[in-house]
């Protein structure tokens, strides 16, 4: 793009540019020329925005956090309708298919951004993290209804959750019936005692 052309929606053009090479490419091929070449611009735009490519990087994946969080919003208000394990699924799929499976590699490919990151989000691997409170919070009002056992820990059966489906996300996107059996063997596990004594 021609010095002195204006980009309307600078930051957002370069967020999906930086996307688009994520998911295309993968994390080692994400540097500030290819974001810029990807947007169609001169590299000198992103850092007239940003203060270097790791405090673009930290924006970008906040930015896409907060998106996976309104994507994923709609579960709080499933709370009480259809069932459990089906609305699990469906926000387990949604979540994994989306650009978290390739934020979380590039936050893990990078020092300096993980650094950053931990200034805002301070706790856990940021993208599961906020995944994992989120299904807690469901959990939580599900548990509230009655449809989850009375004292289920909520935050251990979403960590599970997160876990469980990450791993399987992996290696090759799982068919949905293999997230809804793994949902159901974490749901079935709330419902049982703890077990006390062991060694």
């Amino acid at each position: 793009m021609p010095t002195g052309v204006a980009i309307r929606d600078v930051r957002e053009q370069l967020f999906g540019a930086a996307e688009r090479v994520l998911l295309r490419d993968g994390a080692n091929a994400l540097t500030s020329r290819a974001v810029t070449t990807e947007a169609g611009c001169a590299k000198g735009v992103l850092h007239k925005h940003f203060a270097d490519f790791d405090a673009f990087l930290a924006e970008f994946v906040l930015d896409r956090i907060a998106r996976l969080d309104e994507r994923t919003a709609g579960l709080r208000d499933a709370a009480g309708t259809g069932t459990v394990a089906d609305n699990l699924t469906g926000a387990l799929t949604a979540l994994f298919a989306s650009v978290a499976l390739a934020l979380v590699g590039l936050i893990a490919a990078r020092d300096e951004l993980r650094a950053r990151l931990r200034r805002d989000l301070p706790a856990g691997v940021p993208v599961l993290t906020e995944a994992a409170e989120l299904i807690a919070g469901y959990l939580a009002a599900e548990r509230d209804l009655g449809r989850v056992a009375a004292g289920a820990d909520v935050e251990t059966l979403a960590a599970m959750l997160i876990g469980a489906t990450h791993l399987r996300y992996a290696d090759a996107p799982p068919d949905p019936a293999t997230v809804r059996r793994i949902v159901a063997t974490v749901i079935a596990t709330a419902g049982r005692p703890p077990m006390e004594g062991l060694r």
